[in-house]
């Protein structure tokens, strides 16, 4: 082989090797930044992960909001008209944050079965639910409880 070829050869094999090691180390770093969302069935059936970073939503169960007089916090069910399962969240929740309404948090699912919230989002408007709620929820109308009105994005 000539020289220049080895050269080229080489070179060529270098950076391969190299882009290939960066591209592998870009997703080792990312894949403890995704965040899967679940459904309160699947959360209550023992489907997801414990201790890691997932997202959830559903309905605000009306009447289960619990605010701590002395701090900032706050606990609330989360329904997809099936099943309920408990948020614990410490912060200064949405100004659009209601009960009967769609939210989704974000947090983690710890070995004591509670949900520990890290952030709480809420609807934009009257008529948004987000795409995963709303799916979660048309998915399981037969047993939806009329408290969450199920409209999707642009209905």
């Amino acid at each position: 082989m000539h020289p220049v070829r080895r050269q080229r050869l080489f070179f060529i094999l270098f950076i391969v090797f190299f882009s290939s090691v960066a591209v592998g180390l870009m997703a080792f770093a990312l894949r403890d930044n995704i965040n899967l969302f679940y459904p309160p069935s699947m959360i209550v059936a023992g489907e997801v992960p414990l201790d890691r970073r997932i997202r959830a939503g559903g309905c605000v169960r009306p009447g289960s909001v619990s605010r701590d007089r002395e701090t900032l916090e706050t606990t609330f069910l989360l329904t997809d008209g099936i099943v309920d399962f408990r948020v614990h969240y410490t912060g200064i929740l949405p100004d659009l944050f209601a009960e009967g309404e769609a939210a989704v948090v974000n947090g983690e699912l710890r070995a004591d079965g509670g949900f520990y919230a890290t952030q709480v989002l809420a609807k934009h408007d009257e008529k948004y639910m987000p795409p995963e709620v709303a799916e979660t929820m048309a998915a399981v109308s037969d047993g939806h409880d009329e408290s969450c009105e199920v409209v999707q994005y642009g209905s």
